[in-house]
């Protein structure tokens, strides 16, 4: 859907879909930032418990038990050993939750601290990890339940239209300050 909508004419997007498998992500998140060298990657994952749309605030490195589609589980439990516990996004999911609750979409926008600990959480840290925090992460409701294709489209469109703003004058400050 988000496809369909596009994005501002500034921002090239491209939409991948990542297998539910632990070596999957591990191979292909690297290799995505490795191809694209992107200003930010949003995962979008389907959650079957969610009932708003949830913006993600870090992803977690352990506590992984459940095992994938191909019946696969890391041994160590772990997404990067050695890796801090948690990294969070540098994206303040709370201004961009605001800022999208304020354009009157008809959808809810809630945050989270805790993805979940299964492939949607690994591949948040998995890519968190690899750009240095220039990810985010949003689980969505099943499709109908309450959110159609085309609004859940639309909320997508505008969180992520935020989250680059944010991006972008958070990067002119940093420039600013390297001037002086």
């Amino acid at each position: 859907e988000l496809e369909k909508l596009g994005l501002r004419e500034d921002v090239d997007l491209h939409v991948y879909e990542v297998p539910v498998e632990y070596q999957t992500v591990q191979r292909l998140i690297p290799a995505l930032w490795k191809k694209h060298s992107p200003q930010l990657v949003v995962h979008v994952g389907v959650s079957g418990m969610a009932t708003t749309v949830t913006l993600e605030k870090c992803g977690h490195n352990v506590g992984y038990k459940g095992l994938d589609n191909c019946r696969f589980c890391p041994g160590s439990q772990c997404c990067v050993e050695g890796g801090p516990e948690c990294i969070d996004s540098i994206i303040d999911m709370d201004t961009v939750c605001k800022r999208v609750s304020a354009l009157g979409l008809d959808v809810t926008v809630t945050i989270s601290k805790d993805a979940g600990r299964y492939l949607c959480d690994f591949t948040y840290y998995t890519s968190l990890y690899q750009s240095r925090g220039r990810s985010a992460f949003v689980h969505v409701p099943p499709l109908g339940k309450p959110y159609s294709a085309e609004q859940l489209g639309r909320a997508l469109q505008a969180i992520i239209e935020e989250m680059l703003d944010l991006l972008e004058h958070s990067e002119d400050k940093i420039n600013c300050q390297h001037e002086h």
